[in-house]
């Protein structure tokens, strides 16, 4: 297994889980080694890191793999069975084997995060991988629905309000309206299973077709697993722009999907505060 840093590991873990977690970080190299001897895996490099597991890349035989350990067993078998409901869409990876605190998955390749990409993924190719998924039945699973997702969101983010550097910015009266606008779109379309959590970093490309990674799946509005998209058209080609074509290819009412931009612009600038252009351009939007 190549070097692992561990001190990163446990700075960004911390993020999540809290102090107590640097126990488990010491012992990734260790954990990692004991899988791979259970399941025959030769380990490779430490893959581009997420915010609640350790992702390293391995093979069995000539085979790809990707190996995920995690602190919270619980969240990571979840995790496993929502990738397993999602398989019939093609577009998740597989999941392969299961132990506590790890799972087995095939390997995207080349697996180049989407807003990695010398050029972006196109309308047609992102209305595809969320046509994709949505064709999965919302049965099989206790399901959130998307409402509750958003007071959570709208929650937990707009803690940050306080911070001054988001201060600067965002005001108190903005995020209220965006909050409005977002509860008033809620519950008035036909509902979907959706991933959830589509942005660009949980969307792999380079293959033939975009695949996607770590849902978090809820029911609600269609236009959601496609907001992130065009929301990531501010300080580029435009979010009216992107979102205008992206609802053209995925048959989406463009009005409504403007809509929903609207509401989750100011969330998303707190993420671009250091991108003067798609900052300015999110919050005109927001007001």
């Amino acid at each position: 297994m190549a070097r692992v840093d561990v001190d990163e590991i446990t700075e960004r873990l911390t993020r999540r889980f809290g102090p107590p977690v640097a126990a488990w970080c010491a012992r990734v190299p260790e954990q990692a080694a004991e899988v791979a001897a259970r399941w025959g895996l030769s380990l490779g490099d430490v893959m581009p890191p997420g915010a609640s597991s350790v992702v390293v890349a391995c093979a069995r035989g000539d085979e790809p793999l990707a190996l995920k350990l995690s602190p919270d067993p619980v969240f990571l078998a979840e995790q496993a069975s929502v990738l397993r409901h999602f398989a019939p869409s093609g577009r998740v990876p597989a999941v392969l084997a299961e132990a506590d605190g790890a799972v087995l998955m095939e390997a995207v390749r080349p697996g180049t995060p989407a807003d990695e990409l010398p050029t972006p993924p196109s309308p047609r190719e992102w209305a595809d991988l969320v046509a994709a998924l949505h064709t999965v039945p919302t049965g099989g699973g206790p399901w959130q629905f998307l409402r509750a997702r958003c007071e959570e969101a709208y929650t937990r983010i707009g803690r940050r309000l306080a911070e001054p550097a988001v201060a600067a910015h965002v005001s108190e009266q903005t995020w209220t309206r965006a909050l409005d606008r977002c509860r008033a779109l809620l519950g008035t379309q036909p509902q979907v299973l959706l991933h959830g959590d589509l942005h660009l970093g949980n969307v792999l490309g380079g293959g033939e077709v975009l695949m996607a990674i770590d849902p978090r799946p809820c029911v609600g509005d269609p236009c959601f697993d496609v907001v992130d998209y065009a929301l990531a058209g501010a300080g580029r080609e435009g979010v009216a722009e992107r979102a205008t074509a992206v609802a053209e290819a995925a048959s989406l009412d463009p009005d409504r999907l403007h809509a929903w931009c609207r509401a989750l612009a100011p969330m998303i600038a707190i993420a671009y505060l250091d991108d003067e252009a798609a900052r300015t351009e999110l919050l005109t939007l927001a007001r």
